[in-house]
C-alpha cells in the first residue's frame, strides 16, 4: 500500500539533522570521468563546489550521493529508474524519460500531474517500495532512490546496479535536491536554468494577484487524525513565499516539517486569508468531509469568506520538484487571481 511520508514531522526532523549536516549538499560534489561535463560550481549558495578524480574507465563519473557515499555512475545515463515522484519530476523537468517509475505519494498510480508524461513507462512498485524483479526487468544504468533510508533495500538495489543514488538528505529543500539530481544526470547547468525560470514565474504570478498580493495563506494536509499545517520551507510553503505570499502567525515557522495533527479545539491555527487543503489517503478525505459539517470548521474566516480551496495532496504535500512547483503556482494563481 502507498503510504504518507514527507514533509518531516518535528521529531523526525530533529533525528535527521545529523545526517543532513553532512549529506545535504553531498550530491552536488562530483568528479568527472572522460566524458563528464558538469559545471564546477553548484550555484546553490551552499558553499559546495565540484571536486574529485576521474573514475575508472571511460564514460564514467563519480558523484557523492546525499549521504556522502561516493558512487560511480555513467557519464550520460540512458536507463534511469526513479523511486520517488520527486526524482521523476526532476528527470522529466530536465527533458529525460525514465525506464521505470514508482506510484505517486499516497497513490496506486503515477501522480496525476505527471501522468501524461509517463504513459507507457513501467511502474516498478510503490513509492520507495520497489519490486526488485520489476527493477531488474527495467535494466537500469542509474537508480535515483530519493530519501530512502532502508539499508537492506539499498543493498539489493546496488546489486542490480552500483549506480544507485540517495538523492535527498532528510531536510533538503526541493531546489537543492533538484540541483543534485541535475548533477547526477550531467545536466547541472540546465537544472540551474530551470530553477531560475521557475523563480521568475513565481515572482510574476505573485505580482498578478491584485488585492490578494501578499495574502496570508494557510497550507494544510488533512490526516485521518486531524489537520497538520506546513512550515514555511515545506515545498508548497516555499512556493508561496517565492510568490511573495505570507503565512498566518501560527504557521510562521521556518523549516520543512509539519505540525502534529490538531484537535478541533486548535482548529483556529489553520485559518488564514486563504486556506489550501489537501489529503493523501481515503481516510484523510473522509476525515475532512466529516469535519466540514462541524461548527469549528464553519467558523473559520477562510471558510466564511469562501476562501477554502481543495488541492491535490500528491502535489502539495510532497518534497516537490519544478513541475509540481508550477502546479502549485497555477493552483494559487487560479484561486487568488480569480478573486481579485
Amino acid at each position: 500500500m502507498p503510504f504518507a511520508r514527507r514533509p518531516l514531522s518535528p521529531a523526525r526532523r530533529r533525528a535527521a539533522q545529523a545526517l543532513a549536516a553532512t549529506g545535504a549538499v553531498a550530491l552536488l560534489l562530483t568528479g568527472c570521468g572522460s566524458s563528464g561535463s558538469s559545471s564546477s560550481s553548484s550555484g546553490s549558495g551552499s558553499g559546495s563546489s565540484a571536486s574529485g578524480s576521474p573514475a575508472a574507465g571511460g564514460g564514467k563519473r563519480t558523484v557523492k550521493d546525499a549521504t556522502g557515499k561516493a558512487v560511480e555512475i555513467p557519464a550520460e545515463p540512458k536507463r534511469i529508474v526513479t523511486l520517488t515522484q520527486e526524482d521523476l519530476d526532476a528527470v522529466l523537468a530536465l527533458g529525460l524519460k525514465p525506464v521505470g517509475i514508482t506510484n505517486g505519494q499516497g497513490l496506486a498510480e503515477p501522480p496525476a500531474y505527471l501522468k501524461d508524461k509517463v504513459q507507457g513507462v513501467p511502474v516498478v512498485g510503490n513509492l520507495l517500495q520497489p519490486v526488485m524483479d520489476k527493477v531488474i526487468a527495467a535494466k537500469p544504468d542509474l537508480i535515483l532512490a530519493g530519501d530512502m533510508q532502508d539499508e537492506q533495500m539499498l543493498k539489493q538495489l546496488r546489486e542490480i546496479t552500483p549506480a544507485t543514488l540517495v538523492t535527498m538528505a532528510p531536510t533538503d529543500d526541493w531546489k537543492l535536491a533538484f540541483r543534485g539530481i541535475g548533477n547526477a544526470v550531467n545536466k547541472l547547468d540546465q537544472a540551474n536554468k530551470v530553477i531560475t525560470e521557475y523563480e521568475g514565474k513565481a515572482t510574476k504570478a505573485g505580482g498578478e494577484l491584485g488585492k490578494n498580493k501578499g495574502a496570508a495563506v494557510s497550507i494544510v494536509r488533512w490526516n485521518p487524525t486531524g489537520p497538520s499545517w506546513m512550515e514555511k520551507k515545506q515545498f508548497a510553503g516555499g512556493v508561496a513565499l517565492d510568490m511573495g505570499l505570507t503565512r498566518p502567525a501560527a504557521q510562521d515557522k521556518d523549516g520543512n516539517a509539519h505540525s502534529p495533527a490538531l484537535s478541533l479545539e486548535k482548529l483556529n491555527e489553520i485559518d488564514g486569508d486563504w486556506l489550501f487543503l489537501s489529503t493523501l489517503t481515503d481516510d484523510g478525505k473522509s476525515a475532512l468531509k466529516d469535519v466540514q459539517s462541524k461548527p469549528a470548521y464553519q467558523e473559520l474566516g477562510a471558510v466564511k469568506n469562501n476562501h477554502a480551496v481543495t488541492v491535490d495532496g500528491s502535489v502539495w504535500s510532497t518534497r516537490g520538484g519544478p513541475l509540481a512547483a508550477e502546479a502549485v503556482i497555477g493552483d494559487i494563481g487560479k484561486a487568488l487571481g480569480s478573486a481579485s
